[in-house]
């Protein structure tokens, strides 16, 4: 029996979770039951991953589990950008290797895809607007990067526009940043409202069970997971809980589950509106990867996310929150000094599941178990996509961005401890210091 003696905790208040339209929890999990397929973990790449089993075996029952609630967990949590292009932060150009940039690039829009479907098939109001993203600089360092990404993208032959700092406040109304990289592709949403309506909309032969944490796992030809209301027997075991797979006595010492933080206001005035100006939408990364990312939500707020955790338990530390909420306070003004005492109504963390090579992990992770984990930031799109495909691929599907998938290395290894948490932490201290006025 392998104790599951790390379970999801996240803080209390997402602002995405509870501005989004409340929902009627699934009950929890209760005795002791059997199914040929079980998936643990209910954000995007799970509720894909059960979504295309049950189409695919229309006649076996899909058993869905989630520690916490649909919506309140990892998936609701993150800045609502379903981005589109690859991004390569190891390359020179942010592109890197042409032929990878390419699959990487088609298993974006496969996930892009899927979610603009399931939305306008299901009515799922998740505020969801097909209106690109800015990617904007400050300091030199990252007048740099959009440099140097311009080329990549020239080299991808994807659509982009430079804008210059005196024509961006037409489009975002503030005057902080120098330059801006355009790019028309990527989707905004309501990360939480979304994953419940994806949840909410699942095939009829999906049993999605909520705050069901499983606590032991015993494997061999079946698997059993036991929880505190009685076990699951699973055929065939298909893990979508990214860094807590590791819980579950896989990819050990490979992944690093990393916090950041996001805030977000109250909703404006019409007139802070019209000091704002700009476009009534739009989101912003920043250049360098330690900045910060800002959005104006179609509910007119401001939604500032910078700052970053390891935390190696993958559980939410509220101290995080009292310290982050004041620099992101500070981003707030430098950006926005036409709006003053606009208040934050929430503040709140969420992790993501990185390696240090930047790969995910997808397929066999021992007899009948399965996995698509490790997202590296991309779990909107990229999580979508491969929990379909592990699904396909179960089926006896198979394509080329399957076969893509099937031969990536994984996620490394990383260093021991205390030397991982040191580094990490090192790194963490200096990317956000280095990040300057960008952060």
């Amino acid at each position: 029996m392998t104790k599951v003696t790390s379970l999801p905790a996240d803080d209390k208040s997402c602002g995405w979770y509870h501005l989004s339209k409340p929902r009627q929890p699934r009950p929890s999990h209760y005795g002791n039951s059997s199914a040929r397929w079980v998936v643990v973990g209910a954000g995007f790449t799970g509720l894909a991953a059960a979504r295309q089993l049950a189409l695919n075996f229309p006649n076996d029952e899909i058993v869905l589990v989630e520690a916490q609630e649909v919506g309140f967990g990892t998936s609701g949590r993150n800045a609502g950008f379903a981005i589109d292009l690859p991004h390569d932060i190891g390359a020179d150009d942010y592109i890197g290797d042409i032929d990878t940039a390419k699959i990487s690039l088609k298993l974006n829009l496969t996930g892009q895809s899927l979610l603009k479907e399931l939305v306008e098939r299901h009515n799922i109001d998740c505020q969801m607007k097909a209106c690109g993203k800015y990617q904007a600089a400050i300091e030199d360092r990252g007048i740099a990067v959009l440099d140097a990404y311009r080329r990549g993208l020239d080299k991808l032959g994807q659509a982009y526009e430079m804008i210059d700092g005196d024509d961006l406040p037409a489009h975002i109304g503030t005057h902080f940043y120098r330059k801006a990289l355009f790019t028309p592709g990527t989707v905004l949403i309501q990360p939480s409202a979304l994953v419940k309506g994806l949840a909410d909309s699942l095939p009829a032969n999906v049993s999605l069970y909520e705050n069901t944490p499983i606590t032991g796992v015993e494997y061999g030809e079946k698997t059993v997971l036991t929880h505190a209301f009685g076990s699951i027997t699973a055929d065939k075991l298909i893990l979508t809980n990214n860094a807590f797979g590791m819980s579950f006595g896989f990819l050990k010492g490979r992944m690093l589950p990393v916090f950041t933080y996001a805030s977000i206001t109250r909703q404006l005035t019409a007139d802070e509106q019209a000091r704002l100006g700009g476009k009534p939408f739009w989101g912003l990364i920043p250049a360098d990867p330690f900045g910060t990312t800002v959005r104006r939500t179609p509910d007119n707020r401001l939604l500032i996310r910078n700052s970053f955790s390891f935390n190696p338990d993958g559980r939410s530390n509220t101290k995080y929150l009292d310290r982050f909420v004041k620099r992101h306070r500070a981003s707030y003004e430098r950006r926005f000094p036409m709006l003053p005492g606009v208040e934050f109504e929430y503040t709140w963390g969420g992790s993501l599941a990185l390696s240090r090579n930047h790969m995910g992990h997808f397929g066999e992770l021992a007899p009948n178990v399965y996995g698509a984990l490790c997202c590296n930031g991309l779990g909107v799109t990229r999580g979508t996509a491969t929990g379909k495909l592990l699904a396909d691929w179960l089926a006896n599907d198979r394509d080329e961005l399957i076969d893509f998938l099937l031969r990536t290395s994984g996620p490394n290894r990383n260093p021991p401890e205390p030397f991982l948490s040191a580094g990490v932490n090192l790194n963490l201290k200096w990317g956000q210091y280095r990040a300057g006025r960008e952060s």
